[in-house]
């Protein structure tokens, strides 16, 4: 395994309260750091852990090696996590961790198209077998889609002035690069915001790998599943790196946390229900700053946890 430095490790591992016999899923594999964490802490306990990523996986077999009867490497998007894992036969787990976002290496890697910082193919696809790359939504969208990519996906203020630039530029030729995208951003910004600290491509490049992967749909799609997957004591741990992807998840733990029903009429004269589900820690988790100094990638970082307090089976 590579250096790379899981975010927010010790507070994930204290929140998942990891029982050494039981299994448990690791979302979004990455290069293992996690994952890695996990399985030193398990005895006859087993961990499945997905990533769309064939590279994640090719990389996780030396990790796999060295815990051959504890860690199942699977290659599929995590929405697929019900079905994979029944075909395997297990129907509940212990816990769940979703790392969201792009792991290190991806970052690194400038073949991938993901980083402002390098010229390469404007690409950005976690998983490479997929047709839409982030050259064909930049080429071929129009004003209003790639205006909404840029403020919905990356809470860019100057969407709009990004997006007019995109299609006079393509106007004149394909936009194919990295380092092309790069310029004409910088073009549609003020001076005022070239000048601020961090770097001027990072929000809209953000917007496009989130939109290429369809990430916000896929987490939605995920969480129903992951809290339906949990055994009774059950925890889902979810790392954000973005505003509207954690919103996503304080939206859905405080539905799933929150007696349901009117305080007024017959529904009031009812004994609530018990809660099936409840938040780990009521504040979101952040990193310390000790962790943003040593690993800059934490700086955005959010966890959030919920328990399952029971199962009901239909």
């Amino acid at each position: 395994m590579d250096a790379h430095k899981p975010v927010l490790l010790n507070e994930v591992i204290a929140g998942l309260a990891i029982d050494s016999t039981k299994t448990y899923v690791d979302a979004t594999f990455g290069r293992g750091g996690h994952a890695e964490a996990i399985l030193s802490r398990l005895t006859t306990g087993h961990l499945y852990a997905f990533d769309r990523d064939i590279a994640a996986i090719e990389a996780g077999q030396a990790l796999r090696d060295r815990y051959p009867e504890k860690l199942t490497l699977i290659h599929d998007n995590f929405t697929q996590m019900g079905v994979r894992l029944k075909m395997l036969g297990v129907t509940a787990v212990a816990g769940i961790l979703m790392d969201l976002g792009v792991s290190s290496p991806q970052f690194d890697d400038s073949d991938r198209g993901f980083t402002y910082r390098d010229d390469a193919a404007l690409d950005m696809r976690m998983d490479q077998s997929q047709k839409l790359t982030a050259e064909t939504l930049v080429n071929y969208s129009d004003l209003k889609t790639l205006t909404n990519i840029f403020r919905e996906y990356g809470d860019e203020p100057q969407a709009y002035q990004i997006a007019k630039a995109i299609i006079a530029a393509r106007d004149e030729a394909m936009i194919t690069t990295t380092g092309q995208l790069v310029t004409i951003i910088k073009s549609a910004k003020p001076q005022r915001e070239l000048k601020k600290k961090g770097h001027p491509a990072k929000q809209a490049f953000q917007a496009l790998r989130i939109a290429v992967n369809d990430e916000i749909n896929n987490l939605i799609k995920t969480l129903d599943v992951a809290v339906k997957l949990l055994d009774a004591k059950g925890r889902l741990a979810v790392i954000t790196f973005h505003s509207g992807e954690d919103r996503i998840v304080k939206t859905k733990f405080k539905a799933l946390t929150t007696q349901q029903g009117s305080r007024y009429g017959p529904e009031a004269l009812k004994m609530p229900q018990p809660l099936e589900y409840e938040l780990y820690n009521r504040d979101v988790i952040l990193p310390t700053p000790e962790e943003i100094l040593e690993n800059h990638r934490a700086n955005s970082a959010k966890l959030r946890i919920i328990i399952r307090s029971e199962r009901n089976e239909p």
